[in-house]
């Protein structure tokens, strides 16, 4: 074990700081329908005006472009829409900074790896931690070829960032790229154009506290009344007071609906988005708003009453549940998904699994639930992993970054902890200690639940081992227990059956039943007897 690298600790992942609730925009009037994409068409070129001008300005910017910036939106629309205009504007270019960072350590990766192979000789060995060399001279020279290609890509890169020149899309780059494959999308120019000006539109509002019902701009009333407060050149579209819109529609939020009501009925802040779905033909709103910092319970509390080791895979969730020491109960459980289709059939798949895995652990009265901390970032490069194209292919439709959201969120509502534990040697460690010692003729043990298992200790504090150490005197437990399931204090069905001492000699058991008949000494041999020899030290003779 002299290569093992050392683990991270065990560390309860925080909880959620913001809830996102959505509801259907119903009977809206062909009226309401030309009030809402005039308004959204407008406020989105002057959303894609301005990203324009931030992307112009790279690292220059400051607070007094910033502010030039909102003078000019606000004669066009309000200081509240021009405000979040730009807060808009910096999230997204800020995004695309982080995008193009991590686009530049994916290529150096790349360069590092093809320089390394390159350097070997042809069909020089690989070791666990490092590919060998290539198989032939034609796939050397390819190598050599794309080596060139991922380092001109890198300068370009790199000169970018140190510009701060970032390429960002309002709409979607996939979505501009679908225009020139149509047929393969099967849409039409006409449906393309409809997806790309709603894509583009921007119809949200920034909540303000202290104003009436967390917001000025999109309000929505206890009784679900939707109204708009209308940019300046299209306040001629007003049918109520103070150049407002009403919508035709009602709202009411079934998921957390009384939580967003305190909220405005307190007038706290309350941020609003409205959005069409250009597929169905619907318009939703959007309701979000922060929660304050709940400070994380400690490993220990939340690990009290047990956890259950869950092992993510790429079509399912490998759990078993531990008590708080360690040791398994009942059998593995299996939660099944499909990551193919579209992204939304896809969301829904992890969202089910997560909801049955969730409703499981409180089911069994436990207390958290541990999770290995993915990120494959390092690990999706193509140089890497070579001709393992599944697998390269498997790693990258796992969703790490949104599970783990999603999880945390949604344990959160039944009052779990979320336990993330360093992944490394998990599914090894679990099938070499735990796969076979639990597989019977009616339990089967894959690989994945053994992993669970593992995944399960680790977020308690135990290792991985079934069982420590010999003890370093000799063969019996003189040092202590030996098993690793069980803390010295606790004695229960893990402990040491306690001497029964409090019986007579030869008499029957402190409950009553008697095990076996005792017989009298070996060195009787003629008449073995089942009464035992009592004899009176007074009255011996010798």
């Amino acid at each position: 074990m002299g290569g093992v690298r050392e683990l991270a600790a065990s560390f309860v992942a925080p909880g959620p700081c913001g809830v996102a609730v959505r509801d259907r925009l119903k009977h809206l009037t062909p009226q309401d329908e030309g009030v809402l994409r005039a308004v959204g068409a407008h406020q989105g070129a002057l959303a894609s005006r301005d990203l324009k001008v931030r992307c112009a300005g790279g690292l220059e910017h400051g607070a007094d472009s910033w502010a030039v910036r909102k003078r000019e939106l606000t004669a066009l629309s309000s200081s509240r829409i021009a405000g979040a205009i730009t807060k808009a504007t910096h999230d997204q270019w800020a995004l695309a900074r982080r995008c193009q960072a991590a686009h530049i350590r994916n290529l150096a990766a790349g360069i590092r790896t093809l320089r390394h192979r390159l350097s070997l000789p042809l069909g020089a060995p690989g070791t666990k931690r490092a590919a060998g060399g290539y198989r032939s001279k034609g796939e050397w020279f390819r190598k050599s070829r794309r080596l060139a290609s991922l380092e001109a890509r890198h300068t370009a890169a790199v000169g970018d960032w140190r510009a701060g020149r970032v390429r960002v899309v309002r709409g979607g780059r996939r979505l501009l790229n679908t225009r020139h494959h149509l047929t393969e999308a099967g849409l039409t120019e006409g449906e393309w154009r409809g997806r790309w000006e709603a894509g583009r539109w921007f119809l949200a509002a920034d909540g303000e506290s202290g104003k009436r019902f967390g917001n000025e701009t999109i309000r929505v009333t206890p009784d679900g009344e939707v109204s708009i407060k209308l940019p300046v050149p299209l306040a001629h579209l007003a049918n109520t007071r103070h150049g407002r819109y009403i919508l035709t529609a009602r709202i009411a939020f079934a998921h957390r609906g009384a939580e967003w009501a305190d909220r405005i009925i307190a007038n706290r802040a309350v941020a609003y988005r409205i959005h069409f779905d250009t597929e169905r033909g619907r318009w939703y709103l959007m309701a979000s708003w922060q929660r304050s910092a709940v400070q994380a319970i400690p490993l220990a509390a939340a690990c009290a009453r047990g956890v259950i080791g869950v092992d993510t895979n790429a079509d399912h969730f490998a759990a078993y549940r531990l008590d708080r020491h360690g040791n398994p109960v009942g059998g593995p459980h299996r939660f099944f998904y499909d990551l193919s289709g579209t992204t939304t059939h896809r969301d829904a798949q992890i969202r089910h699994a997560l909801t049955r895995l969730i409703n499981w652990a409180v089911r069994v009265g436990v207390g958290a639930i541990g999770i290995e901390d993915l990120d494959f970032t390092a690990e999706k490069t193509r140089e890497k992993h070579g001709r393992r194209r599944r697998f390269r292919q498997l790693i990258c439709g796992m969703p790490t970054g949104k599970l783990k959201a999603r999880l945390v969120s949604m344990a959160a509502e039944h009052g779990l902890s979320v336990v993330a534990v360093d992944p490394a040697y998990t599914s090894l460690w679990g099938a070499q200690h735990w796969q076979k010692p639990l597989t019977t003729p009616r339990r089967k043990m894959s690989r994945h639940d053994a992993a669970g298992i593992a995944i399960g200790r680790r977020a308690l504090g135990h290792p991985v081992r079934r069982r420590t150490a010999p003890p370093p005197h000799d063969r019996s437990d003189r040092v202590g227990h030996r098993t690793a399931q069980a803390g010295p204090g606790d004695r229960g069905c893990e402990g040491t059956r306690p001497p029964a001492t409090d019986r007579p000699s030869g008499g029957p058991l402190p409950c009553g039943k008697r095990k076996r008949g005792t017989s009298a000494s070996n060195t009787v041999r003629d008449a073995p007897s089942t009464q035992q020899r009592v004899q009176d030290p007074l009255t011996h003779t010798g």
